[in-house]
């Protein structure tokens, strides 16, 4: 008698497989740097033809100003730091409150992280620093609140909230053996988490977390907006400061456009290293 196996009877839909080259499996590479480059010193000439002999040359000014937009830049990177170390520490909590057995305070954290979540950046930037005061005082000392700390506590709350969608997605793709396996051994819940649970998350959380950083850097020019002397906000006074020349826009912007990717690029590449270094094999 010939048997059938299940196979042939019924038609299988494999999972679709992205094919090298396509969209899905695009990844930056060293050449997308060297076009960047290459569109970033074509704008530059363009600024340089349109400029006045009599004038200093627009290359000369940028040189000039280049120790000073460096010097902004590294303040971005200062803000996004910060904002990245309160967002983590207070999204490790959001998230944790999101798998609590208790009902009332899980729904409290998904709100909370939903809210934020969901909201513009540039929302939540203007809310921090229009609701928060300018100073408070402790013990009868007034003690300033600037700016630039108001900004990042306006950038920290969308990290916030999305990494407690990163704590809860890496801390519910484990397995519930690992669960079992702890209570089997007579551990409490937070000895669980802290013990067994988290440190297997630490490699499902990093490549993320390592993409959300890159995304909050690039994301503190919007500080300009509220008045925060970083780089874009210096470049702006820059070319005011030279007169409002229209050939310095392109080769200024440009610049600040090529030490951003300069920063963020190595970020990707390690973020997709990560990735693939921790890939959960199936």
């Amino acid at each position: 008698m010939r048997t059938t196996t299940l196979k042939s009877v019924l038609p299988v839909l494999l999972p679709a497989k992205a094919k090298s080259g396509s969209l899905f499996s695009f990844r930056l590479k060293l050449w997308h740097g060297i076009i960047l480059l290459c569109i970033c010193l074509l704008t530059s000439t363009a600024g340089f033809a349109q400029s006045d002999p009599i004038k200093a040359s627009v290359f000369e000014i940028l040189l000039r100003w280049m120790p000073l937009l460096l010097t902004a830049f590294i303040f971005n990177i200062a803000i996004s730091m910060l904002a990245m170390g309160i967002g983590t520490a207070a999204g490790t909590v959001l998230g944790l409150g999101q798998i609590s057995p208790n009902a009332g305070l899980r729904k409290f954290c998904w709100f909370i992280t939903q809210f934020f979540r969901n909201s513009p950046w540039l929302v939540l930037l203007f809310f921090a620093m229009f609701l928060l005061p300018f100073e408070f005082s402790i013990g009868g000392i007034d003690i300033p609140l600037p700016d630039w700390l108001k900004a990042t506590i306006g950038l920290s709350l969308p990290v916030m909230a999305n990494m407690s969608e990163i704590v809860r997605g890496a801390v519910n793709s484990l397995p519930s053996g690992q669960w079992e396996a702890a209570e089997s051994l007579a551990y409490s819940r937070r000895q669980t988490l802290w013990l067994v649970i988290l440190p297997q998350c630490v490699k499902r959380m990093l490549p993320p977390w390592m993409n959300l950083y890159s995304i909050l850097t690039m994301a503190t020019v919007l500080a300009s907006v509220v008045g925060v002397s970083e780089v874009m906000t210096t470049t702006g006074r820059a070319l005011a400061s030279e007169g409002g020349r229209p050939d310095l826009l392109a080769p200024f912007y440009s610049f600040v456009l090529l030490i951003f990717f300069i920063y963020c690029y190595p970020i990707a590449r390690w973020t997709v290293y990560l990735e693939k270094k921790f890939a959960v094999k199936g």
